[in-house]
């Protein structure tokens, strides 16, 4: 069964979708079959693998969650053999309105998942960036969700509130999920700040801080607005080599976590 991670943090511009998509596609290159959920209605990670999230599209993360399509219907194969895609699209906004009556509706991505996690290794699913209906049904479908931090104080001020949505979903939906980790995004080593957050988190979080940082880069930057991942789109860039790293420590940690149980 496919290993769910979220990709979750309620503060935008911290590098989730980019974590997203890049990690994706790593296990992709690591020969692991992967899914990639877009379930942000601005639909960047969409577009960020070279699909047009305009389209008046009818196969989409909407469709799937409110029940008019099979999820299997959704799916769309990437440029990489090994990723698949369910897009999203401008009409997920108004799927939180249309599911907030509904029984069990914190469930609904989960029930809809359970017929393909089969398929995959790792289903990645890429969050909105604030804790609604949409996002608590991916941490519910989750069996880990990874926080992505910016180094800069801001932003580690935000992660209480993250900390209490996912502590209310243990508690509340879903007693299995864990964080599968931190990880540091936009890293500037110029910068005494960033090393600053970074100590203080390591400090706080321990070995929940993934050892692997993943640095600024202006060509981690440009490949979406050519609808690649960075591993596509240059190949020896500094972010390629963040990420293969990235991707490299999640399946260490959870062969260690299987070898263990």
């Amino acid at each position: 069964m496919g290993k769910v991670i979220a990709i979750a943090n309620q503060k935008g511009g911290v590098g989730k979708t980019t974590t997203a998509i890049n990690l994706a596609a790593s296990l992709a290159v690591l020969e692991k079959r992967v899914l990639i959920i877009d379930a942000d209605p601005q639909a960047n990670t969409t577009s960020g693998l070279n699909f047009s999230p305009n389209n008046d599209q009818k196969r989409t993360i909407y469709e799937v969650l409110i029940g008019e399509i099979p999820v299997r219907n959704a799916l769309i194969q990437t440029e990489l053999p090994n990723l698949q895609l369910i897009p999203s699209h401008i009409n997920l906004v108004g799927a939180e309105i249309e599911m907030i009556h509904e029984e069990n509706r914190e469930s609904f991505l989960k029930e809809r998942l359970a017929s393909i996690r089969d398929d995959y290794d790792y289903i990645i699913i890429d969050c909105s960036p604030s804790l609604g209906l949409i996002t608590i049904n991916a941490l519910t479908a989750a069996d880990s969700v990874m926080i992505p931090v910016q180094p800069e104080y801001f932003a580690l001020e935000g992660l209480g509130k993250l900390l209490q949505t996912v502590r209310l979903v243990q508690r509340e939906i879903n007693p299995s999920l864990t964080i599968e980790g931190f990880v540091v995004t936009m890293f500037d080593g110029r910068t005494k700040v960033h090393a600053q957050v970074v100590g203080e988190l390591r400090d706080h979080f321990k070995d929940m801080v993934f050892k692997t940082i993943i640095q600024r880069s202006i060509r981690l930057s440009e490949a979406p607005s050519h609808g690649k991942p960075i591993i596509l789109y240059d190949v020896i860039s500094n972010g390629t080599s963040n990420y293969m790293n990235l991707a490299k420590e999640v399946l260490e940690k959870n062969e260690r976590q299987s070898y263990e149980q």
